[in-house]
């Protein structure tokens, strides 16, 4: 129990100075300043005259500095041992497990706690405490002073936030008698570890630790025991998340719930793609395929305002129903996709920072959308409640899908669910088209739709009644050379500005003028034959260009297919190869060579036979070249030069003049076409190397014969 009051309650002046308490002068006259400071003498409870010999005033220890009081009760003796304060948990748990009225006891110590810690900051917690335990009298509640100082003690330590279960009647405090089961750690950490993993039950992990217990002689808890145990202390959400990983993870939290009733028609718009559950005959391709749709909703409405059908998400079907949605409704605000290939490809969101796919350089053109100030929102992969459009499609998939007219084509949800007239036949692509508008056509008219926007109406009247007064942009004819051409970044010739796009060759006479620049070609996917619009990377429309050479693809989506179909074949063929051939060559070379090799033994001659010595041949046996007789002459002529010839006569030669003069003459009869022999060849060839000749070729030049001396 804390100490509401010290050993010594009354001190004289002196043994006030004498006392070294904090915040108390040291001198007689100090404290009898203070005391005439702060009125000590006209507080009649707390001061009094001194009985006896001498006189003098005594001074309660309730008017000592805060300091001053808190340095004498931490000074007195405790009078009994305080009990053991139970933990915070331990506390809250007891708490929780209290009658209402021992609670509202607790709350209104609390408040009598709050009143008093209100009026200490004004003039103190002695004086705090005597007024407000008089206001509990005067409004009939018993708090003396002692029992308010007593609760005090109780919250000695305590964080404000955790008062309420030490200040309930401590009659009820008593801790629980319940005698607890005891393990070894090493039972609980292996518990953890066999349970939380996926597709195991609690029983049998428990079993499993329980024979490594018995084996290592460790103790263990009972099953029941251990189940209260771990429940207690290991959270659901993370056995849920152990157990089942994200996707059960995010199954414990709910989903967003977002109004779409601030909308307006047009203002956002969703897009995603859906392979339908139907098998179609597509022209060109033997097997029947099933189809992706291409389809964008109006967020406000839920209609779906616009689809296309292609054999696989690219980006040339959604800007082909993305152009449908502009020039049929106008142009939105807002544009919701997911992260596919075929939604973050650069002709439709390209130069937007917050696209996840493909890399960002510098130099990228603007999409589509940028260029007409439509703000780009990613949702969540892999995660179908951000697009409000998947709720469409399992309208599209109940009712479209299994329609009278796809009997038969229809394949199932899942492949484990066929129906038993699966692939008995395939829907032609015409019929096909036809039944799918017809069946978003009533979707989009179907009433009794249970949306914050619809309340009971259709997608079309819902879309109708905001699109009337909402204000809607449409498009400038600049704008729909935009949204109907693909885009790409491609470099001019060098010389004469030409473009080549898939191996199409464009060209307009006024591409001169920007030849090797780098610029964006706008196309029809649909058709490179057509020509193309030019602009600069800023965006500057610089002209139309014709197609000259047609010798691609007369679509885009033509070459990605034949592409894929070869992708298919070259896998195929490959898979075949490794079916056919087991074992592989490097296999078979390593089992050869593992075989045991016999040994041959050597066979010993008895009959030597001494063979003649004679000249050893190399191992290598070349034929040798025969040499080549027509340049034997040059040899010869080489050798005269650079050494004294014994066999011919050398010509005499005076002098510098007649050397040059011999020169010139020979110069003379080639420019006449007369032979020249090898020997007049080889001395113009020499002599017109030497620095005299020069220098007197160009005196000869200058001045005629009288410049050669």
């Amino acid at each position: 129990m804390i100490r509401t009051a010290p050993d010594q309650e009354w001190w004289t002046a002196e043994a006030l100075a004498s006392s070294g308490l904090p915040d108390v002068p040291g001198t007689r006259q100090g404290v009898d300043a203070l005391a005439a400071r702060e009125g000590w003498r006209s507080r009649p409870h707390l001061a009094r005259r001194r009985a006896g010999r001498g006189g003098g005033w005594e001074y309660s220890w309730q008017l000592l500095p805060a300091r001053a009081q808190g340095a004498l009760l931490k000074a007195a003796a405790p009078a009994e041992e305080p009990p053991a304060r139970m933990d915070r948990g331990t506390a809250w748990a007891w708490y929780d497990g209290l009658p209402e009225t021992v609670k509202a006891e607790a709350r209104a110590r609390l408040k009598v706690i709050q009143r008093v810690e209100a009026f200490a900051a004004a003039i103190g917690r002695n004086l705090a405490v005597r007024q407000v335990s008089q206001l509990e009298k005067a409004e009939g509640r018993k708090a003396s002073e002692r029992t308010i100082w007593g609760w005090m003690g109780m919250l000695d330590g305590v964080d404000v936030s955790d008062r309420l279960p030490y200040l309930a009647p401590r009659h009820r405090a008593a801790a629980p008698q319940r005698k607890r089961a005891e393990c070894s750690p090493e039972f609980l950490i292996r518990l953890k570890a066999a349970f939380l993993r996926p597709a195991v039950s609690f029983r049998a992990s428990y079993d499993v630790v329980k024979d490594v217990c018995i084996a290592r002689g460790w103790q263990y808890l009972t099953l029941k025991t251990a189940e209260r145990w771990f429940e207690a202390n290991v959270p659901r959400v993370t056995v849920v998340y152990a157990k089942e990983g994200e996707a059960g993870l995010a199954k414990c939290f709910p989903p967003q719930i977002r109004d779409r009733s601030t909308l307006t028609a047009l203002e956002g718009v969703n897009a995603d793609c859906h392979k339908i559950d139907v098998f179609v005959a597509w022209p060109g391709i033997k097997e029947p395929v099933r189809p992706q749709i291409v389809a964008f909703q109006d967020l406000y409405s839920g209609k779906i305002l616009s689809w296309r059908v292609d054999l696989a998400p690219n980006k040339v079907a959604v800007m082909s129903a993305f152009g449908e949605l502009i020039e049929t409704w106008g142009i939105p605000r807002h544009c919701l996709f997911d992260n596919g290939r075929e939604f973050a490809n650069k002709w439709l969101t390209g130069g937007v920072k917050t696209r996840f796919r493909f890399k960002i350089r510098p130099d990228d053109p603007l999409g589509v959308l940028p260029q007409m100030g439509i703000q780009i929102h990613w949702a969540k992969p892999g995660h179908g409640q951000a697009k409000p459009i998947e709720r469409g499609f399992r309208d599209v998939a109940s009712r479209i899908a299994l329609d009278p007219r796809f009997a038969g084509a229809y394949v199932g949800p899942n492949p484990l669910a066929k129906p038993e007239d699966y692939g008995s036949r395939a829907i032609p692509l015409k019929d096909f088209l036809d039944v799918l508008d017809e069946g978003i056509r009533a979707h989009n008219a179907r009433p009794g739709r249970l949306s914050d926007t619809a309340r009971g109406r259709s997608f079309d009247e819902t879309f109708a009644e905001s699109y009337a007064t909402a204000p809607i942009r449409k498009a400038t004819e600049e704008q729909h050379r935009l949204w109907l051409m693909g885009q790409e970044v491609r470099k001019l010739h060098q010389n004469h500005g030409g473009l080549e796009l898939y191996d199409n060759k464009y060209w307009a006479p006024w591409m001169n003028e920007f030849a090797g620049k780098r610029v964006i070609a706008r196309f029809d996917p649909e058709n490179l034959h057509a020509g193309a619009y030019v602009y600069s990377l800023r965006g500057e429309f610089l002209g139309p260009v014709e197609c000259r050479e047609k010798v691609g693809f007369f679509d885009l989506v033509g070459a990605q297919l034949h592409a894929r179909t070869q992708r298919q074949r070259r896998a195929a063929e490959k898979k075949l190869l490794q079916t056919l051939r087991p074992m592989s060559v490097g296999e078979f070379a390593a089992e050869l060579a593992d075989l045991p090799q016999p040994e041959t033994p050597l066979v010993e001659a008895k009959v030597v036979e001494l063979a003649p010595a004679r000249i050893r041949k190399p191992v290598i046996d070349r034929p040798v070249p025969a040499p080549d007789a027509s340049t034997e002459a040059d040899f010869q002529l080489f050798a005269a030069d650079f050494s004294r010839p014994k066999l011919e006569p050398v010509i005499a030669v005076d002098s510098a003049a007649d050397r040059f003069w011999r020169a010139l003459e020979i110069e003379r009869r080639s420019e006449a076409g007369e032979a020249i022999s090898q020997e007049d060849a080889a001395f113009y060839a020499r002599i017109v190397r030497l620095p005299e000749y020069q220098a007197q070729r160009t005196m000869f030049d200058r001045f005629g014969e009288q410049g050669v001396g």
